[in-house]
């Protein structure tokens, strides 16, 4: 079994936090969001995950080394292939072509979830999804009464299906997948300029593959700051049992009101953590109240009261607020 992890974009809606960090290795309650992904994946597979396939932008070698670590600390040899033109998602998964062989998941990396399955690995392909309020703004699919996928609609402006793709599939031919996606680019089928993914999904299935419907419990975003901080108090609670306060924690006076994640070496003084707050190995927190936020590593915050706030690596803070998203090395005196 081989993960492909298409990830080459450039995170937009994420700034500041995107500036020196690719998007997915943001961390959410103490781990990056593609580790939270690939863990997981790996858990429902049911099968050894030989490799992992990131397909990436020119992020550099400190985030690239992180994301092979990630994938040797699990067992699998890590590989990067680089998209260097947003030609869509067709064309992402097609640019780690020496990986599609054998079974494969594919995972787009701005998305968690949260499932208890084993995957059917006999099954021609899996399309996870979830049943969603507003089925206009995503990708869906119309399933026959055995749960088999009879129709892809992208953005239906009426009503046909509520079970919206979340972006992660499985195929039991990966070679399959592959000359159907090179098939798009060369006869240059495109939709909104961009080759399709589900274009290339219709034509499997006009051709026999059946793609069966998969379920989550819970579908979480990470696309910009607001769902990146739902999403870590999700994660938090969904792994609270795991959520250990660290030997090197030193805490003055402080309360940590769980589920919370803090990383080593950190220094609480005369604060109130809680519930709901990740902090990154290293940082200084005094005489303040945060909860619900994100602080990467090695923060500084005095005198401030913080929620539903991210706050990047090196950041300093001095002051009063209710809701940050400050980029790396920032300083503020408020």
């Amino acid at each position: 079994m081989k993960i492909i992890v298409p990830m080459a974009g450039l995170g937009k809606r994420m700034r500041p936090h995107t500036l020196t960090v690719a998007k997915p290795l943001i961390p959410v309650a103490g781990k990056p969001v593609v580790q939270w992904l690939v863990e997981d994946i790996i858990r429902v597979c049911g099968q050894k995950v030989d490799e992992i396939a990131y397909v990436v932008g020119r992020f550099g070698k400190e985030n690239e080394d992180r994301l092979l670590k990630i994938a040797a600390d699990l067992g699998a040899k890590g590989s990067l292939h680089y998209q260097d033109e947003p030609l869509g998602t067709a064309h992402a998964i097609l640019c780690a072509a020496e990986a599609l062989n054998g079974p494969v998941v594919v995972a787009f990396a701005d998305t968690l979830f949260r499932a208890d399955f084993t995957l059917d690995g006999s099954k021609d392909g899996i399309i996870w999804v979830k049943k969603v309020d507003d089925p206009s703004a995503f990708g869906v699919v119309k399933t026959d009464a055995a749960g088999t996928i009879t129709d892809f609609v992208e953005k239906p402006k009426e009503f046909v299906s509520d079970l919206a793709i979340i972006g992660i599939y499985y195929f039991r031919d990966g070679d399959n997948l592959k000359k159907e996606l090179q098939f798009l680019i060369d006869n240059n089928i495109r939709g909104n300029n961009e080759f399709q993914l589900t274009d290339a999904l219709e034509n499997m299935k006009k051709k026999g593959t059946r793609f069966a419907a998969g379920t989550v419990e819970e579908w979480l975003d990470c696309g910009n700051k607001n769902v990146t901080v739902y999403t870590n108090q999700r994660v938090l609670e969904n792994n609270k049992e795991k959520m250990k306060l660290p030997a090197s924690l030193k805490n003055e006076n402080s309360i940590v009101i769980p589920p919370c994640y803090i990383g080593e070496n950190v220094i609480l003084r005369n604060s109130v953590i809680g519930p709901h707050v990740s902090i990154g190995e290293g940082s200084v927190i005094e005489s303040s109240v945060i909860s619900d936020s994100i602080l990467q590593q090695k923060v500084s915050i005095q005198n401030a009261s913080i929620a539903r706030s991210m706050i990047g690596n090196f950041a300093e803070y001095k002051g009063k607020a209710s809701d940050l998203s400050i980029g790396d090395y920032t300083q503020i005196t408020a």
